[in-house]
């Protein structure tokens, strides 16, 4: 029998057990809700949601399933979280505090996510986990018959993607990707009138991820995980790396972003909030023609391996998305800091942040404006769909956070198969595009603002890869380029294909 199924039947059967208990004077499991129900002829009982991964992002989670929103209004999602789950012991408190006060019980801890699969009490996985385990977590959840909220970005790599697509649509399971300005009404506005011709024909996006992130420190030696982590399932599908990092957070959280074999960098960390709103922006459905990446790590020396500047440039045959990552100190672009500027024949739309707007005419006048909503929109526009059980009326389905997260790790691959060059180098990377030209130049100028010295700062001139959108392959680069697509999982956290 489907979850679903089970649902209906346990409607039906609370709604019956009520009446009787109301003839007897009694109260059960739904109490009010269910003569609610009984005259609305509507669904009653609880999503139940375990929370995997609560150290960071997933006390974010925690909040968005609550029965009540910041300002104490209401919410009618009506789901329960049950469980907590994540491999290191010490810092679950706060979220278990979070749900015992929202849902007035406490959840079971589990530390290992297999523990959840099986239980059939659990309708969705909720999943927040590093970037290296989402793929492999929402696979698994919806093999389990689960549905799946997963956080950005939606992928480690590119082909984890498109095996996302196929077991959701496998397994018949709702997924929604947390790139949460995607319900945001000013976001979804500002959307709108973009593809509604407001600032004509767009032919550019540009994004900005200007962020501080500060060093995370150099040592000379491995360091120990945190005692109270599994640190083994820690890295799951992963290689088990000794931590090889300063920090003052037990060497492990969040300055995984900055690893490799864990993150993606700030592309895919902030920077992938920004990516997806720039190509929804461009109305693109398909992966770039072209990418090519230039950046380093600059600023500092310490034991992250990720570029803390970075510049991109997507080539989409008749319009091109240029995304640029600043990790050091630095000024707005436009009015943007952490946002997109797409470009039009008839003007242009800055949005600065998760979900404001402004359009602006060719001469600077702003013609219109659209506010920001609340970040939590994007969990109530999950459980709708759970509950209609319509892919449609996802805001962003696993299809498009494939998409966006791919963005991040081409450009990343064309980084990594670069050359080592110093900055002051000039370089042919971007001579198709001459906004790609003029922002490498205001890259260069704000490294010298940073007293960073471009003729000893080593960075790489990515190598420019040509992609075949319909097979989601490169057509140039070495032999190992499109290895570089998917990863070389662990015995035991593996999906190299879904299975029947």
């Amino acid at each position: 029998m489907s979850p679903f199924n089970r649902r209906e039947f346990l409607e039906r059967g609370a709604i019956l057990s009520a009446a009787l208990a109301a003839g007897a004077g009694g109260v059960t499991r739904a109490d009010d809700d269910v003569s609610k129900v009984a005259k609305k002829g509507m669904a009653i009982d609880k999503l139940r949601v375990a929370v995997v991964g609560v150290h960071g992002r997933g006390k974010d989670h925690v909040r968005g399933y609550a029965p009540k929103n910041r300002d104490g209004s209401p919410r009618d999602t009506n789901t329960v979280i049950t469980h907590i789950c994540d491999c290191d012991e010490a810092v679950i408190g706060p979220a278990m505090r979070q749900v015992e006060k929202d849902h007035g019980k406490a959840p079971t801890y589990v530390k290992d996510i297999r523990k959840l699969l099986d239980d059939k009490e659990i309708d969705v996985i909720s999943v927040a986990m590093p970037n290296h385990w989402h793929a492999l977590a929402a696979v698994w959840a919806m093999q389990a018959g689960k549905d799946v909220y997963c956080e950005k970005p939606a992928t480690h790599n590119v082909h984890e993607g498109r095996l996302m697509v196929d077991a959701a649509r496998k397994y018949n399971k709702i997924i929604q990707i947390g790139t949460q300005s995607r319900s945001n009404p000013g976001m979804r506005q500002s959307i709108e009138a973009i593809h509604s011709g407001r600032i004509g024909k767009v032919d550019l996006a540009y994004g900005t991820c200007y962020k501080r992130r500060q060093s995370i420190g150099k040592v000379d030696k491995d360091q120990a995980p945190p005692k109270t982590m599994d640190y083994d399932l820690w890295c799951g599908p992963a290689a088990v790396l000794p931590p090889h990092r300063k920090t003052s957070n037990g060497t492990v959280h969040y300055d995984w972003h900055w690893i490799w074999e864990y993150g993606c960098g700030d592309l895919g960390n902030q920077g992938v909030h920004e990516m997806d709103k720039a190509r929804w922006g461009l109305n693109k459905k398909e992966m770039p023609k072209s990418v090519v990446s230039v950046g380093g790590r600059f600023g500092y020396v310490d034991d992250g391996q990720t570029p803390n500047t970075q510049l991109a440039l997507f080539d989409y045959g008749d319009c091109h998305m240029i995304f640029e990552v600043r990790g050091l100190v630095t000024g707005k672009y436009m009015g943007a800091m952490v946002g997109n500027i797409w470009f039009g024949d008839k003007g242009y739309v800055v949005c600065p942040n998760y979900g404001s707007g402004t359009i602006f005419d060719p001469n600077g006048k702003v013609v219109d404006k659209f506010n920001k909503g609340d970040d939590f929109f994007h969990f109530a526009n999950f459980v709708k769909a759970v509950r209609s059980r319509k892919t449609e009326d996802l805001n962003c389905p696993v299809e498009e956070g494939h998409q966006s997260a791919a963005l991040c790790h081409l450009a990343n691959i064309s980084y990594r198969l670069g050359t080592e060059a110093t900055m002051d180098k000039p370089t042919e990377a971007f001579t198709d595009c001459k906004e790609a030209v003029e922002a490498l130049a205001r890259m260069k100028d704000h490294l010298k603002a940073n007293k960073v010295d471009l003729a000893k700062a080593v960075g790489r001139i990515g190598l420019k890869l040509a992609i075949d959108p319909k097979i989601e392959k490169f057509t140039n680069g070495p032999a190992k380029t499109n290895d570089m697509l998917f990863m070389e999982y662990r015995k035991g956290f593996d999906i190299t294909k879904v299975r029947a």
